[in-house]
């Protein structure tokens, strides 16, 4: 179940929401796209990228035709993964983008961290959840230890993703997903 939990820098919860719209009302305040999609398509390990997207074409022409999207892809994560540890590591540290992160979760479950002015909004994003991070927000991502999640990518730029590190130790203060 999607879930968020807003911090104030220091750590302390302020408030937690599960309800879709309430999390999505939350964060439309502070300028993060969060909405509902239905993942209707059963997506296990065996699929290739290919096969992901060509299954969601239909909602992925809608959403390129609304924003003009260069780039899509698809990443896919299990347990097994052989570099899921250096995977992790590099989204685990504060970092913003050139441009918007946008991410629709057909499968699995993933933890989008943001740190929006004074606060820190902590968005565990699951299977049916489209979030969108504008360009230049700082955030972390956190996939666990033992990751299982395949996310349909959209980027503006045709190189895809890009980390812009801000060298803030920030992230290292709020929970990881379990």
């Amino acid at each position: 179940m999607s879930h968020l939990t807003i911090f104030n820098e220091s750590g302390v919860p302020l408030k937690q929401i599960s309800d879709a719209s309430q999390i999505a009302a939350e964060l439309n305040a502070v300028g993060i796209l969060f909405k509902r999609w239905t993942a209707c398509y059963a997506i296990d390990n065996s699929m290739s990228n290919e096969d992901i997207l060509e299954a969601y074409k239909e909602d992925i022409d809608k959403f390129v035709a609304e924003g003009g999207y260069q780039t899509i892809d698809v990443i896919s994560m299990h347990a097994n993964h052989p570099d899921k540890k250096a995977l992790r590591n590099k989204f685990l540290s504060e970092h913003t983008h050139s441009e918007d992160e946008i991410r629709f979760f057909v499968r699995g479950q993933g933890l989008f961290t943001l740190h929006i002015a004074d606060k820190v909004y902590a968005v565990l994003c699951c299977q049916n959840d489209l979030i969108s991070v504008p360009a230049g927000t700082p955030h972390w991502f956190d996939m666990s230890e033992s990751p299982e999640f395949t996310a349909i990518r959209f980027f503006d730029n045709p190189t895809g993703w890009i980390a812009n590190y801000t060298g803030s130790t920030i992230a290292e203060k709020f929970p990881l997903l379990n």
